[in-house]
């Protein structure tokens, strides 16, 4: 975990920019001893936005399945998808 302070910020975005990039990981900004704000890339923010997206369909779909939703084996779901790429040919 990095923590820096909203002074360190302030007076060297630059350095913190530089290690927001380098890290790829997100930086606690404290103001006045208490933590205050995160800062991150932008390309770290979308990457761990996508995780979530994935984690979140991936959590519908594990639901989905222990109801008792139908499930395909790989095989099952290759063949279907096949099947639908050669009907359209």
């Amino acid at each position: 975990m990095i923590i820096k302070s909203s002074t360190a910020l302030r007076n060297d975005y630059g350095t913190i920019s530089s290690l927001a990039h380098d890290t790829e990981e997100p930086i606690y900004i404290t103001k006045n001893g208490e933590g205050d704000i995160v800062v991150m890339s932008i390309e770290a923010f979308e990457k761990r936005e996508q995780i979530l997206k994935l984690r979140s369909k991936i959590m519908v779909a594990e639901m989905l399945r222990m109801s008792g939703d139908t499930t395909f084996s790989l095989s099952e779901a290759r063949e279907q998808i096949e099947a639908k790429y050669n009907a359209t040919e």
